[in-house]
């Protein structure tokens, strides 16, 4: 028989972004941002689900601080008459105690690789690229969101419902919904889901930025990606709430295996908090094949004419 878990804050099982109050028996709906330690926690009420967003793993903070103890009095009582902690050195590190019922690991962005050694490389080796690491971003690490290759660093309040937001973010995602080819295609078709995802309702419901108002169209045209003939549709966008945002859905077409359509989408936070608008051209220009990270992209990478 299990036993069931203290009470605590532990990862949320229905979204993995956040941590929630387990009371003991139940899930409440309390969340709170990854990695924040209150004073004194107060044991939520009834157990239910309400929105929120956050962009960051959290760790199991009970978990952590239990395993944290048991070191060190393993530590304390496996010193040696002399002082010296040779029987510490010995010591097995004791095992993390099991989260609540209905969590699984973290698991990392599946299209994503370990840095190449380049500080200023992310490497994608399913779909054969590698994308440039402009100063001021990182890699996503143990941040869960499907297909994120980079992240600016840190989050803040959303501006609408409650939740977490970043200011930037870069994911690449293979084509597989469809036997369309056309990068062109692809990318225009592929825009509104891209700002849908970023600025309008997030995974639990929530609205962040309660919606968007507008949209227009401030680039598209072609580009070389990786030596291969790509398209890009930009879009600004204003939202209920907050300064909008740069959304681009970037499509060309894989160098390895079957040559399947590769998009990459950017989310850029307006205003002056937000990236630089450049990286989002720096990243696009500077993507290249796995096995020619050195390559200039090809004639024509240069982004063409706004429509």
């Amino acid at each position: 028989m299990s036993m069931t878990p203290p009470p605590g804050w532990y990862r949320d099982p229905s979204y993995p972004l956040a941590e929630r109050w387990w009371d003991g028996s139940a899930w409440t709906d309390h969340r709170r941002q990854p990695g924040t330690v209150p004073m004194s926690p107060t044991p939520p009420g009834p157990a239910g689900h309400g929105p929120g967003r956050a962009r960051a793993v959290a760790l199991v903070t009970a978990g952590a601080v239990l395993v944290t103890a048991i070191v060190t009095g393993v530590l304390f009582l496996g010193r040696d008459d002399d002082g010296s902690g040779a029987a510490a050195a010995r010591a097995t590190p004791a095992a993390t105690p099991s989260a609540p019922p209905g969590t699984d690991p973290p698991t990392p962005a599946p299209t994503t690789a370990p840095r190449s050694g380049r500080p200023s490389v992310v490497v994608d080796q399913l779909n054969g690229i590698t994308l440039p690491l402009p100063k001021g971003w990182t890699e996503p690490g143990d941040f869960a969101e499907d297909d994120l290759v980079m992240t600016t660093p840190g989050t803040y309040d959303c501006p609408g419902d409650p939740g977490l937001c970043r200011r930037g973010r870069v994911s690449s995602r293979t084509v597989t919904a469809n036997a369309e080819r056309s990068p062109r295609t692809l990318a225009e078709r592929d825009v509104d889901d891209a700002a849908r995802a970023a600025y309008d309702r997030d995974v639990l419901g929530g609205r962040p930025y309660r919606g968007i108002t507008s949209h227009r169209v401030v680039k598209a045209g072609p580009i070389a990606v990786a030596g291969r003939a790509g398209y890009l549709v930009r879009w600004k966008v204003a939202t209920g709430v907050g300064p909008g945002g740069y959304v681009e859905s970037l499509a060309f077409a894989s160098s390895v295996g079957s040559e399947s359509p590769v998009i990459v989408r950017f989310a850029f936070d307006a205003g002056a908090d937000g990236p630089p608008l450049a990286d989002m051209d720096r990243i696009a220009e500077g993507i290249r094949p796995t096995d020619d990270a050195d390559t200039s992209g090809g004639v024509g990478s240069s982004i063409g004419p706004s429509r």
